[in-house]
């Protein structure tokens, strides 16, 4: 039985799972990530929940020989080209990390590898998901912040430095909402989640109210409430909904003229919205494409599972 295992590094929490040929999480477990300020101690834990749950595999498996893969890391600012995680925004162990080093002093496994947590989801739904067909494609994922990951000729592209493919740092308002590295304008300030909590506030400022989410503190709305309401008819929600699909769309048709993917793949808690939010993506897509383009690439929701597709994805990159 062949397996590998994958590490989801976030800011809150790192998960680490075992995951089958087939792409299914046997047995995962998780730690939180804030309460590590040294790096060399965050992999002495990361380090013991890999050995933790390659134990549990193996007991559930004990009349099954096991053939590990290998280890996948998908991480914040994660270099597949350097090994390091670089200068993170939101980890307490600041500068650059070598984590591939320190796993490797702690670990002995025949594969170690690193990427990005986008491009840990690229690689994921080409190896497991609904791009198992597609050679040039770009996922799109929309969570706290946006990021994405860019296949051509299917190989997913790093650039010279292992910093390629970051649609979410596009600018696509001048002069617009500062970006945590103090840019203004960014594609990931307004379509994330935190993104389209923060329209909300301003469509409302700009429509007035009330609205179905009057009910709501500030501080405990978020995006998955702006899409339910919109859902439900709030023309506040609903206008903030078709704002940031017409942004995203227009935004991805400026992506496309560079690599003329095939398809883009949408995952993350917003694309749960459905047609809310992906009926203005595909209509605004397809308005500011370039002819020769148009009709001819796909909008898709991701296949891959929520929950476990940050582990089943850096698993993937060991196979990749």
């Amino acid at each position: 039985m062949k397996i590998s295992l994958g590490i989801d590094i976030g800011g809150t929490n790192t998960c680490v799972g075992t995951v089958s040929a087939d792409g299914v999480v046997l047995c995962k477990e998780s730690f939180p990530t804030s309460d590590y300020k040294q790096a060399a101690l965050f992999a002495d834990r990361l380090a013991e929940a890999v050995r933790e749950v390659m134990a549990a595999t193996a007991s559930n498996h004990a009349n099954t020989a096991i053939e590990w893969l290998g280890l996948g890391i998908g991480a914040p600012n994660g270099n597949h080209c350097t090994g390091c995680i670089e200068q993170p925004p939101n980890l307490n162990f600041k500068g650059d990390t070598p984590i591939i080093d320190l796993m490797n002093a702690r670990l002995d496994l025949p594969v170690i590898d690193l990427t990005n947590d986008a491009n840990a989801a690229a690689i994921g739904e080409k190896t497991f998901g609904a791009a198992k067909d597609y050679s040039d494609f770009i996922m799109i994922t929309l969570g706290t912040g946006l990021g994405s990951g860019v296949f051509v000729n299917n190989q997913l592209v790093y650039g010279h430095d292992g910093f390629a493919g970051e649609v979410g740092h596009l600018s696509v308002i001048p002069d617009g909402r500062y970006c945590g590295f103090g840019r203004r304008g960014s594609l990931e300030s307004y379509c994330s989640a935190t993104g389209i909590r923060r329209s909300f506030f301003e469509t409302l400022s700009h429509l007035g109210g009330p609205t179905v989410l009057d009910h709501l503190n500030i501080g405990e709305l978020t995006s998955k409430h702006v899409a339910e309401a919109a859902q439900q008819g709030d023309t506040v929600a609903k206008a903030t909904m078709d704002f940031t699909g017409r942004l995203l769309g227009e935004a991805l048709a400026s992506t496309a003229v560079v690599t003329s993917p095939a398809a883009f793949f949408l995952f993350g808690g917003p694309v749960k919205a459905g047609p809310i939010l992906l009926d203005p993506v595909r209509k605004s897509f397809e308005q500011h494409l370039i002819p020769p383009l148009k009709n001819k690439i796909q909008i898709i929701e991701s296949t891959l599972p929520i929950g476990d597709a940050a582990i089943i994805g850096a698993a993937a990159l060991v196979i990749q």
